[in-house]
């Protein structure tokens, strides 16, 4: 466990919290919102048991990051993961990113390049770009957006329980692949992260990565639900083949959001596959 700073908020250091396990190929796994990077558990075993060094951490504003009112932006977050790889003078990395954490991973290819990667992974992926426009109508209509900003302010938690009923699809799952106290978990975790943060971050999963991913020269493991409900499939996934040179796509069948929870099995071989190879 440890942190480092990765700029400045008036009198107060931004520290980024990142916890360091095993030995081996790093494996860095960046969270999805509104979670924290203890959200992997189902992956770290796994990875670890596989003879994978392990580096998670938490995305300033949430988990045990500190909570500013300021960096929330793909230029930033790629900024603070870059800083941590340097601090940990990590090289042959995978990154794996899940949901916004597949902007970080995206952002940093197209920005910092791959001197330090040999892999990616994509999972529950919020890239080409989500907002729909006249060069972009697959995209989704920013007044769904308006509408989440609302519901943030106006109810924060009331608004954490209606998405997570859609992060784990709970009508289908609860019960089978996501259970009442998994369920709570989440909503604890959520509700502790920074309200500032929760509001600020919607705006960024509008972020238009298009010109990123013809930058990504390392091989690509896009893994996505096709229930799901936060990033729908066919405004998000279906759409990178043929945006990233060399991209394998594996479809979770009837995976809501979370897949890395409720469809561990899935993952995991896939996951494992694709860095053994």
């Amino acid at each position: 466990m440890g942190r480092i700073t990765v700029g400045q908020q008036n009198s107060e250091a931004v520290e980024i919290y990142y916890e360091d396990h095993g030995e081996g190929q790093p494996v860095v796994l960046i969270h999805g919102y509104p979670l924290n990077g203890h959200s992997w558990e189902k992956q770290e075993r796994v990875l670890l048991q596989a003879g994978y060094r392990v580096i998670t951490y938490d995305r300033r504003g949430f988990g045990q990051s500190s909570q500013p009112t300021v960096g929330y932006d793909y230029d930033t977050f790629a900024a603070d993961l870059k800083a941590l790889l340097d601090h940990l003078e990590l090289d042959d990395i995978v990154l794996v990113g899940f949901s916004m954490g597949t902007g970080e991973v995206t952002r940093y290819l197209g920005t910092y390049g791959s001197v330090r990667v040999r892999k990616a992974v994509l999972m529950g992926a919020i890239p080409p770009y989500l907002l729909k426009t006249d060069d972009n109508p697959e995209g989704v209509d920013r007044s769904v957006f308006e509408g989440i900003k609302e519901a943030v302010v106006k109810d924060r938690p009331a608004y954490f329980k209606e998405f997570l009923d859609n992060f784990y699809n709970v009508d289908t799952y609860l019960g089978t692949r996501i259970s009442e106290q998994a369920w709570q978990n989440s909503f604890n975790v959520a509700v502790a992260a920074s309200a500032h943060a929760a509001y600020a971050c919607v705006d960024t999963w509008l972020t238009d990565f298009r010109d990123d991913l013809p930058k990504i020269d390392v091989p690509v493991l896009l893994v996505h639900g096709d229930a799901d409900r936060i990033l729908p499939y066919e405004a998000t996934a279906a759409r990178l083949p043929g945006l990233i040179k060399d991209l394998e796509f594996v479809t979770v069948s009837g995976g809501p959001h979370n897949i890395a929870w409720t469809h561990p099995d899935e993952v995991n071989t896939a996951l494992l596959d694709f860095l053994g190879r």
